[in-house]
């Protein structure tokens, strides 16, 4: 479990399915494999808690300190056939504009970097999605290269800064 200013970064749980099950019927879900069944959905959960086994490390489920309200998931990806190790965000839409991915994503980066001792992430973005573009310059990332993603087609790798790069978390820099 990681914690922010506002948030809680815990395991991904069946208790997410609904609110995940609604994004994933919505036109927001286009950049992140959607739109999905329920069924679909229950498995792209189920798959988020196998990488924490097979990995160690994975997307946790966000949400609001306050009051528990779940607001995504945001972490650490690497999966077989990946580019290189990622970090990745998906909020649901009552969640967007808030600051929340960006806050999280700073969590999730310290944790990759000062516990699992990552030299470097990527995030994968698709080229319309513009959130998520500016979510990664929020964060220091900058465009990097385009990749050929074998379901998604052509995306965008934006390379985070390297931890040597960083200073106090990295967001003085960017601010």
């Amino acid at each position: 479990m990681l914690e922010t200013e506002r948030l809680i970064l815990r395991a991904p749980s069946e208790a997410d399915f609904e609110a995940e099950a609604e994004f994933f019927t919505s036109d927001a879900s286009k950049f992140v494999g959607g739109p999905l069944r329920p069924d679909e959905t229950w498995r792209a959960i189920a798959m988020l808690l196998g990488h924490w086994s097979l990995r160690g490390y994975g997307f946790w489920g966000v949400e609001e300190k306050g009051t528990g309200t779940y607001v995504g998931h945001v972490g650490l990806w690497y999966p077989h056939g990946w580019p290189e190790p990622e970090i990745g965000w998906t909020l649901m839409n009552h969640a967007t504009g808030k600051g929340y991915a960006t806050e999280a994503a700073l969590s999730a980066r310290t944790y990759a970097y000062d516990v699992l001792d990552w030299e470097t992430a990527i995030s994968l973005i698709d080229p319309d999605n513009l959130g998520s573009k500016a979510v990664a310059k929020r964060l220091g990332a900058q465009f990097d290269y385009h990749y050929e993603h074998p379901k998604f087609g052509t995306t965008e790798i934006w390379r985070h800064p390297a931890p040597s790069d960083l200073v106090n978390g990295g967001m003085e820099a960017y601010a």
